[in-house]
């Protein structure tokens, strides 16, 4: 039987790239992910560098559709 919290402190002591993390936030965004692909990713990604990548993530598409609106409303194309 493990002690309280160590489940926790192993989650976060994984060692998954950076690129691994974006990907499988980027495919949790998108809304499609293989079994296998989850499964790997639940065991090798640190829950806090997902966490961080996915505030970022959205704060990024929000980003995104605020210029995007922006840009429509500017260009006169929304006032016809």
């Amino acid at each position: 039987m493990s002690k309280p919290g160590q489940d926790l402190k192993d989650a976060v002591g994984r060692k998954a790239s950076l690129r691994q993390t974006i990907s499988a936030v980027a495919w949790g965004f998108f809304g499609v992910r293989r079994g296998k692909d989850h499964e790997q990713d639940i065991a090798k990604l640190n829950p806090v560098h997902v966490l961080i990548a996915g505030v970022l993530g959205a704060a990024l598409f929000v980003l995104v559709l605020v210029l995007v609106v922006r840009w429509v409303i500017g260009s006169g194309v929304a006032g016809a």
